[in-house]
């Protein structure tokens, strides 16, 4: 005896689905026709799929160790676009991109929704299972598409949107990764120095008893301390990152960090850009996918990372809702939305076309962040110029004041 999912309609058309105990599909079929229904389909539940559906469920609190990538998500979307269009059955074509899916557990929620949906669930309820995977977002405009009947324009619109979010993605850790690179290898470098030359040259100090000046003992004893003692260093830095990491999970440590990083001069003009960016083009795609301006601006916020971009839009849905114009709320955020913002969006508001003129002003911003991004690397060189040559001055000159020292007094 064998466990079986099924799905099941009768004559009337009432639908059942569940579980059920059966020597195999033709006893689970006999019956169910016995009860009046008529086996639609049947899959056996082995103790894997049971012990991976049990871990996909409960395993929630886990979800971080594994993300679905906004690559993967793109490509599931296109291709659920094109298989709605060619006329596949939504629950099938789920079944196949779940089959396709690399990742476990994209597979595992996609198949999970599947099951939903053929128990009689809308798409867009199944999805808010999944919010780790599937945004509020992305799960409005399906419900949008489900009620208005136009999924496949929908999905066509979620494409575009996923796709322009991954490319700005991509243009900005590609300008961070030149600085990264360089920075770590400064860092390396300097512990290895720390850890292998400055021991040696501080025996050699200690054998010649000079008097060390105070910049040589910190650069000393730093150097003795990661020689000596580096698992502690390690457990120090690891929990120095943690508390910055739980301060930053904080409401008002949040606060301090945007605020901090809305200041720094050329960090401050890319974030306001990417904000302004993303601002725009998912308001621009949910009022083209029909969601009313109010819930679009709700939703909005909650994908915005920065504290002060998600209260502003957060405020001017409240306007909004009262019946005020979308410009005019924005109108009290001129330190953090360009004046250009406004504009076109009371442009937007006055001749009717408010979608249209959101989409020209998303790819205007987009093209500045990339025009911003080739020009980075160029801006932050010299900076880290300046800052490596600040180090490894700071260290020479430790190093060597006590030879000076020394030549001085023979």
């Amino acid at each position: 005896m064998a466990n079986y999912r099924y799905f099941a309609k009768s004559l009337k058309g009432e639908e059942k689905s569940g579980v059920a105990e059966a020597k195999d599909e033709r006893q689970l079929s006999k019956t169910l026709r016995e009860q009046g229904f008529i086996l639609v389909k049947a899959e056996p539940e082995t103790a894997d799929k049971k012990r991976l559906s049990l871990l996909f469920k409960r395993g929630r609190t886990l979800s971080f160790l594994e993300r679905v990538s906004l690559t993967e998500k793109l490509m599931f979307t296109r291709n659920l676009q094109v298989m709605i269009a060619a006329g596949f059955p939504l629950s099938k074509a789920l079944q196949i991109l779940a089959l396709q899916a690399k990742s476990k557990k994209f597979k595992m929620a996609l198949s999970n929704i599947n099951e939903e949906i053929i128990k009689g669930k809308n798409f867009s309820d199944s999805l808010i299972e999944y919010p780790n995977i599937f945004s509020e977002l992305f799960q409005n405009m399906i419900k949008v598409g489900e009620e208005a009947g136009n999924l496949e324009e929908v999905l066509k619109i979620l494409s575009q949107q996923i796709e322009r979010e991954n490319e700005l993605k991509s243009k900005i850790q590609g300008a961070l990764m030149y600085p990264a690179v360089i920075i770590l290898a400064m860092v390396g470098v300097g512990i290895l120095m720390l850890v292998m030359v400055v021991p040696k040259l501080a025996e050699t100090f200690e054998e010649l008893n000079i008097e060390l000046p105070f910049t040589t003992q910190v650069v000393i004893g730093l150097g003795t301390f990661l020689a000596e003692k580096w698992p502690l260093a390690l457990l120090i830095i690891a929990a120095f990152f943690f508390f910055l990491w739980l301060i930053s999970k904080t409401k008002q440590g949040k606060k301090t960090i945007d605020t901090i990083t809305l200041k720094i001069p050329i960090v401050s003009s890319l974030i306001k850009k990417t904000n302004s960016a993303h601002t725009i083009r998912t308001l621009s795609s949910l009022t083209t996918a029909g969601v009313p301006l109010v819930r679009s601006l709700n939703v909005v916020a909650g994908t915005l990372g920065n504290i002060y971009y998600k209260t502003a839009l957060l405020e001017a849905a409240e306007e909004v809702k009262k019946g005020g114009k979308l410009s005019e709320a924005l109108e009290s955020y001129k330190e953090i939305y360009p004046i250009i913002v406004m504009q076109m969006i009371k442009v937007g508001e006055e001749t009717g076309e408010t979608s249209r003129i959101l989409t020209q002003l998303a790819d205007f911003f987009e093209e500045e962040i990339t025009y911003t991004t080739k020009n980075l690397t160029s801006i932050i060189e010299p900076v880290l110029m300046i800052i490596i040559g600040a180090v490894i001055g700071f260290f020479a000159i430790s190093m060597v004041q006590p030879m000076y020292s020394m030549l001085g007094a023979i």
